[in-house]
């Protein structure tokens, strides 16, 4: 192990353990500690799933990128692994930048990643110098390739760039080789994707170009993943700088998704449909896995390079990933639901039918929350007379409030985040044209704490932003503009603390810290006669820690079978969460 790697890895066991789980989100991943990026190598290895991701462990802002590391049995409890990848080498010392993952023949798991270095030109100016790089390890450990880099400047075709060359998505061919797609900057400025294949995933030849942009979406295509899934072939990419064209794509770093069929013979992909990924504000850096199961699952950096400066200045960690998605293709569109797994964690059932809202802002008992899935189908009280807006208000309190606004004349959807709180004049709203009939809108709408994602019609679009409002602005409430009838299905995500505590100062401390971070109390014992067991930590220079115990006994040793409650354990979902 190198000395920066054994570094950042000191550094985050020390300084990660500072930041409480309540102050992130239930089930999004955010970095152990320090700055977060695109997602990187997500694959499933050794029964586990595994991403990486673009990482600075010194500081909550980009700088000196390594690689982040987390695995997960379900894709949303996810453990924290030591860092995997730093920038200890002369092909790398800018930076282990994005890439992708791979399970060998032999076993090992194989990263691909951009090496990034630098060069002075003759003007005295520099520039970066991007080539690729490979590490294989054992899902916790990895070792470089001593003959990095594998692909540099003199395997691109005629005309591309060596500063624009990088996230390598690798994947398993049906013909036994290994193949790749990079992002790729030609002459004319523009952005393209390059194929390469590999026969072992270390010696790697080019291929062909295999998607031209021809400055039609944006300029250089970053993070490109291709796959196919439901008899076609999906080219997903990010493009830089933008243009808007109606509300299929935004200003500034976009996704794009392009679907068609493949050229066997020259390895190029004839596009068929185009669109966007993600209509929200917080979306970039798509990458898919395929699952044991057969299900295509992506995840994303819920995040927008234009709006950095809308953070937590005294949180210990910035940006989070994405909700895993699963998809699909229907009808030339990709579309995208949450993966069925968060359906485990769907509990505390609130249902309302034909609510009829009419000119009016209306809440309903029960129906609140920051961790919450909710489920809405918004139709005309009256077909004849159609109405002219419906709005759902949330993160709401008297001060604070985030809105997504439907307007059925225009078939408009927009999140509007400008009341949440920020405190800078940033990217607040985002609007999508949403497919479908006017007469029924299905939402289904993720809170998690600091985000939130829109599907819409069952995943035909989807629409996602960040959210950082006081977490104590719970409030949901509905508004009809004219005359609305509302289908509500709200779920939530309970977690109740079990155990004892004396009568005293230090049980009462307890019980309000619990309570502050939304968990239930409900099986919280007091005992009368045993004070509160207090532990004494002692953290050593190198994050070893000793612990003492005072309790002689201890209230928490003194509760007993008769006062757990076995309504709280038959909704019990056990998860033990390891760090470092």
């Amino acid at each position: 192990m190198s000395e920066m790697l054994e570094k950042a890895r000191k550094y985050e066991f020390i300084q990660g353990q500072q930041i409480k789980e309540e102050e992130r989100p239930a089930f999004h991943i955010t970095p152990y500690v320090g700055w977060m990026n695109d997602p990187n190598g997500f694959s499933y290895y050794k029964g586990e799933y595994h991403l990486f991701y673009q990482y600075n462990p010194y500081s909550t802002h980009w700088d000196s990128m390594h690689w982040g590391h987390v695995v997960s049995k379900d894709l949303l409890h996810w453990n924290y692994v030591p860092t995997a990848l730093a920038p200890d080498e002369d092909y790398d010392k800018f930076g282990c930048f994005s890439g992708s993952a791979i399970e060998l023949e032999d076993g090992r798991q194989l990263l691909m990643y951009t090496s990034v270095n630098q060069e002075k030109l003759e003007d005295g100016t520099v520039r970066d110098i991007q080539t690729q790089a490979v590490a294989v390890g054992d899902g916790k450990d990895y070792e470089k390739y001593d003959k990095n880099p594998v692909l540099t400047a003199k395997d691109l075709p005629k005309g591309a760039s060596k500063v624009d060359f990088r996230d390598p998505k690798i994947w398993k061919g049906n013909d036994g080789n290994f193949y790749c797609v990079i992002g790729s900057r030609p002459a004319d400025g523009s952005g393209q994707i390059l194929l390469y294949r590999s026969k072992n995933g270390f010696e790697w030849e080019f291929v062909s170009i295999l998607a031209k942009n021809q400055n039609r979406y944006g300029k250089m295509w970053e993070c490109p993943d291709f796959f196919e899934l439901d008899g076609k072939y999906v080219l997903l990419t990010s493009p830089q700088d933008m243009l808007p064209e109606g509300l299929e794509f935004h200003n500034g770093n976009g996704t794009l998704c392009i679907i068609g069929e493949l050229d066997p013979e020259t390895h190029t992909l004839k596009e068929q449909f185009c669109q966007g990924v993600d209509y929200g504000i917080d979306y970039y850096a798509m990458q898919t896995l395929l699952a044991p199961d057969g299900r295509r699952i992506m995840i994303a950096w819920m995040q927008n390079w234009d709006t950095l400066a809308y953070r937590c200045n005294d949180s210990g960690w910035f940006a989070q990933m994405s909700l895993p998605r699963e998809l699909s293709v229907k009808n030339g569109r990709l579309y995208q639901v949450p993966i069925r797994e968060l359906n485990a964690m769907r509990a505390n059932k609130v249902e309302y039918n034909n609510v009829v809202i009419k000119d009016t802002r209306l809440t309903l008992d029960q129906i609140e929350g920051r961790t919450v899935d909710l489920e809405l189908v918004i139709r005309p009280a009256d077909k004849d007379n159609l109405y002219k807006k419906f709005e759902l208000c949330f993160a709401e309190n008297e001060k604070y409030h985030s809105t997504l606004c439907f307007r059925p004349d225009e078939s408009v959807l927009k999140i509007d985040r400008k009341f949440s709180g920020s405190e800078r004049a940033l990217v607040h709203q985002s609007s999508c044209l949403v497919n479908g009939d006017s007469n029924e809108l299905k939402l289904r709408v993720i809170l998690d704490k600091f985000s939130v994602e829109v599907f819409i019609n069952d995943g035909e679009q989807v629409m996602s932003a960040v959210i950082l409002t006081k977490q104590e602005a719970k409030g949901i409430s509905f508004f009809a503009d004219g005359a609305v009838k509302l289908d509500i299905v709200k779920l939530g995500h309970n977690t109740a603390f079990i155990g004892k505590v004396g009568n005293d100062f230090f049980g009462d401390q307890l019980r309000e810290a619990i309570k502050e971070a939304g968990i239930d109390d409900i099986g919280l014992c007091t005992d009368e006669k045993i004070h509160t067991t207090l532990a004494m930590v002692h953290t050593y220079p190198d994050g070893d820690r000793d612990f003492s115990f005072y309790r002689n006994p201890g209230a928490d040793m003194m509760l007993n079978k008769t006062e757990i409650s076995e309504d709280i354990l038959k909704e019990t979902e056990m998860q033990i969460s390891k760090k470092l």
